[in-house]
């Protein structure tokens, strides 16, 4: 049983039946069987698909950004935005596929030797819950385009978010069974990776599920793209333009109410400026107003399940009993919902909680550097490696240390985020692979090498 739960509320909406194991096979099934016809159609027939279903989105966008509201406490003022940016996503794959995958010609000893790139067949998108439509588009969109037809298993937490994706498709007119709505519970995951229809995995998530993802994908000798947690470094210097970057660091911190493997993270603020910029980021944090995800005044919602809001504040006590100073929030409210207020802790140093481990809420974790030398120390100084940013006037000074910074991206003088026009993707424990840009849909196809005498 899926049971999507209303966390402004912190009561139930509805159960949904999961499907039983002979139904997930025969479903897998439906995807597989539409493959032969979907990848023969050319990219002109697919990219009207995909523009038909880019304008079903924006005609369903109300509706769309309430249900996650409702789902999972995305304020409806980040849920349209959202929308709009899955619905650019398929139009963005629809106008450029055709050239990404375009076949290139290589020299050799044949007359003519090309590689062309092919569809692998049925994929198994594994699909998180805290940006419902934006991460599904990100898998769907290049997979569909280059050929694929696409199962999706998104998180039990949105089980209605899913349907409507499945259902704008079909009501886009698009072929059946392109996209087939997977609705199993987690402990059937490992079976559907193991189907021998599924030709590759695409899996968003944290760590240790991505780590299961990659065995189970391995043992198949599946390929698979894992894009993970985050600890993201936002590096500030003295010569840098701080009232900016302080609205872009909280904009970053509190997007989705934290809850983004790419926010900002680890503030490390040059020791010169370090007490007026912390002041900066506390201004700007109480100003936040949490409350009704479906009203347009609300900035923050709340987290998506309890057991999160439990865990951030374990990592919010932790951080402060080993010595960080909070300066607003840190207190777990009483009442409906699983709220959690936006949280300030300042003088944290690289072996508290907080710069250990992940935060997935709004806690800003602020720590004082002398230099960037020892900026981009503490910024590598973490099993993640997702995105990074860096504030300073120097931009050739800037994109010398982004090359030193371990990190998927880098983001100088602006914010970390995704853009279908761009890779997107992290290093050590935030996965591999990449989404994204010409890149993203070079993930699941075949690179075939032809030689002719």
């Amino acid at each position: 049983m899926l049971t999507a739960t209303n966390p402004y509320l912190g009561e139930k909406i509805a159960d949904y039946p999961a499907l039983s194991n002979a139904a997930m096979s025969e479903r897998i099934g439906d995807a597989n069987k539409a493959f032969e016809s979907w990848q023969a159609k050319s990219f002109t027939q697919r990219a009207d698909v995909l523009r038909a279903v880019a304008k079903e989105l924006r005609h369903q966008k109300p509706a769309l950004a309430k249900l996650m509201a409702d789902e999972m406490g995305k304020p409806i003022k980040e849920g349209g935005p959202e929308v709009e940016k899955a619905a650019s996503c398929a139009e963005f794959y629809a106008d450029n596929a055709e050239h990404f995958l375009t076949a290139d010609v290589l020299s050799s000893d044949a007359s003519l030797s090309y590689v062309r790139y092919q569809p692998l067949g049925t994929l198994l998108g594994i699909l998180p819950w805290n940006a419902p439509l934006w991460l599904a588009f990100r898998y769907l969109a290049p997979a569909l385009m280059a050929g694929n037809t696409c199962v999706m298993k998104h998180d039990p937490n949105v089980p209605a978010c899913a349907q409507a994706i499945a259902d704008a498709f079909v009501t886009a007119g698009a072929p059946a069974n392109v996209v087939v709505n997977l609705a199993i519970e987690t402990s059937q995951v490992e079976q559907a990776i193991r189907d021998p229809r599924i030709m590759a995995v695409s899996f968003t998530g944290s760590a240790g599920a991505g780590a299961k993802v990659a065995a189970v994908a391995g043992s198949e000798i599946k390929p698979a793209v894992l894009e993970l947690g985050g600890s993201d470094p936002f590096i500030v210097l003295a010569d840098a333009d701080l009232e900016r970057a302080a609205d872009i660091a909280v904009l970053s911190r509190i997007i989705n109410a934290g809850q983004s493997c790419i926010a900002a993270k680890r503030i490390l603020v040059e020791q010169s400026i370090y007490p007026e910029f912390t002041e900066m980021l506390r201004t700007r944090l109480a100003a936040l107003t949490l409350g009704d995800p479906t009203l347009e005044s609300t900035d923050l919602g709340p987290i998506a399940r309890d057991d999160l809001r439990q865990n951030l504040h374990r990592q919010v006590t932790e951080t402060v009993n080993a010595g960080a100073r909070c300066l607003l929030g840190g207190e777990l409210p009483v009442g409906k919902g699983y709220f959690y207020p936006v949280t300030l802790l300042a003088d944290v140093t690289t072996d508290m909680c907080a710069f250990q481990e992940e935060t997935f809420g709004p806690i800003m974790a602020v720590a004082p550097v002398t230099d960037l030398e020892q900026a981009i120390g503490i910024a590598n100084d973490t099993e993640y490696g997702l995105g990074a940013a860096l504030w300073m006037a120097d931009t050739d000074a800037a994109q010398q240390a982004a090359g030193r910074l371990n990190a998927g991206q880098v983001a100088i003088n602006g914010i970390v985020k995704t853009d279908p026009r761009l890779p997107s993707g992290g290093i050590k424990r935030s996965g591999y692979g990449r989404e994204l840009g010409p890149h993203g849909i070079r993930e699941f196809v075949n690179a075939k090498q032809v030689w002719i005498a």
